[in-house]
């Protein structure tokens, strides 16, 4: 098939391209290179620098098959002092990717969704019938793209999977997660490792759990890029699918922060501090449906695994 991939130039975005290439996929990237990088998009794909907004009605003119949504503003923090960046980068450059779509019958689509659509979560693992309650900006935005997908796929016959996902880590070869503002706590860790900061800071180490830090369930980002391949193969017309992707399985702030020593032999100093308002204490997600409906299942479910592919990366780039 011949596939756009926006935002092809960032962490899940490249190592999706690169798998669709390998797979045999004609592949066009297209990213604005705001938070992405040149050199992330794997040879064999096409390279377009560009505003996705305003390039979307022109590329698409090309006879796609499908496209692969990745590009997105993702700071929580920043979207709740600057919603406007999020409710214009986000939400309005989906809806002129779907109107260039429908415009150019171009009829298969997979987003890029995620967790924080469902904000606090009643019950763990979540299950993709949770509440739809996003506590932040960049989760609203991300909530409503969902929604429009919905409004097309019955107005138009759009064939539609998002893909809600929880906490990506790991890398593939040389694609990996290398943001300019870092706020994912493995990578954080690793810059400790790795000498580029001095300690690791974890909030809070009260809560309910079994050692009283937060708990998160961290997917493989190869797995995650297997599981837009198979999105893509099942989209079904008329239709907007949506699954939830992660292990089933949580992983505490101490337990990466002592893998992470153990991977890197490093002693990464780590201090607490107090928790973060809005910090649920466990975040897991179902992935039932996504194996039933999908066959897809993380094949790298393992913390030490994850880790070490993501400090094989870093000491790589370093």
């Amino acid at each position: 098939m011949k596939l756009l991939v926006t935002g092809g130039a960032g962490y899940v975005g490249s190592v999706c391209a690169a798998r669709l290439v390998e797979t045999g996929h004609e592949v066009v990237v297209v990213d604005d290179l705001s938070t992405g990088h040149a050199d992330a998009v794997p040879d064999g794909a096409t390279f377009v620098e560009a505003d996705i907004a305003e390039a979307a009605a022109d590329l698409l003119t090309g006879g796609f098959d499908g496209v692969l949504h990745f590009a997105a503003k993702s700071l929580v923090g920043e979207s709740m002092v600057d919603p406007s960046k999020y409710w214009a980068g986000n939400v309005l450059t989906s809806l002129r990717l779907l109107d260039a779509m429908r415009d150019n019958g171009v009829a298969r689509l997979v987003f890029s969704s995620t967790a924080a659509t469902y904000g606090e979560p009643e019950q763990v693992p979540i299950l993709e019938t949770a509440p739809t309650r996003p506590t932040n900006t960049y989760g609203a935005t991300k909530l409503a793209i969902d929604h429009a997908i919905t409004s097309y796929a019955k107005a138009h016959g759009l064939a539609a999977v998002s893909l809600r996902y929880f906490n990506v880590a790991g890398a593939y070869g040389a694609f990996g997660e290398r943001h300019t503002t870092e706020t994912h706590l493995i990578p954080i860790v690793l810059q400790v490792a790795l000498g580029t900061r001095p300690a690791i800071s974890i909030y809070g180490d009260d809560y309910p759990t079994a050692d009283g830090t937060c708990v998160r369930d961290y997917i493989h980002v190869l797995d995650l890029a297997e599981a837009h391949l198979l999105a893509l193969a099942n989209t079904r017309a008329g239709e907007h699918q949506i699954y939830n992707l992660g292990t089933g399985t949580g992983f505490s702030n101490r337990e990466v922060v002592q893998t992470c020593r153990d991977v890197t032999g490093h002693p990464i100093p780590a201090e607490f501090a107090p928790r973060r308002p809005g910090d649920p204490a466990v975040l897991v997600a179902s992935a039932t449906a996504a194996a039933e409906h999908l066959g897809w299942k993380p094949e790298r479910p393992d913390l030490h695994t994850i880790i070490t592919d993501a400090w094989n990366f870093t000491q790589a780039r370093a």
